[in-house]
């Protein structure tokens, strides 16, 4: 559906304006409809994130640094969000070898579990190819990354 339709409006100042509403909207759109699948798992986007993210560096631990360099939201509080995924047991937290000021974080088995049962329900990849072809994913994601310079 276009956007003027979504918010019932025709009033922009130009085509940039109408983009920059089109990209905000589409943000929170996207962002309510995979709260849905990570409140399956009792999981919010940016804890979903960090686990992702340790996925990655699995069998190596992450620093909090490294977790807020690579985090989707930076204004996420990357300490916080680690402390509640150690209370449910998703991660683990242990002093680094190499520098004890420092602090590793590695995902727990039980972690991987989780995102295992959520890389099988729910593919991006599936919801996307029903609205646009790869090309035009791949066009969308070059015009993002022009945009953000």
């Amino acid at each position: 559906m276009r956007i003027d339709d979504e918010i019932q409006s025709t009033n922009f100042e130009d085509n940039y304006h109408k983009a920059a509403i089109n990209i905000a909207y589409t943000a929170g759109w996207l962002s309510n409809f995979f709260k849905c699948h990570f409140d399956k798992f009792n999981l919010t986007q940016q804890q979903f994130n960090i686990l992702r993210i340790l996925r990655g560096q699995y069998p190596n631990p992450a620093t909090i640094n490294l977790l807020k360099e690579r985090m989707v939201d930076k204004m996420s509080d990357a300490s916080r969000i680690v402390d509640r995924l150690i209370q449910k047991e998703l991660v683990s937290r242990c002093t680094n070898n190499k520098d004890r000021r420092a602090v590793d974080i590695r995902i727990s088995e039980q972690g991987l579990q989780i995102l295992s049962k959520m890389d099988e329900e729910f593919r991006t990849k599936d919801f996307l190819k029903n609205n646009m072809s790869e090309e035009e994913a791949a066009a969308l994601s070059d015009l993002l990354d022009k945009l953000r310079g």
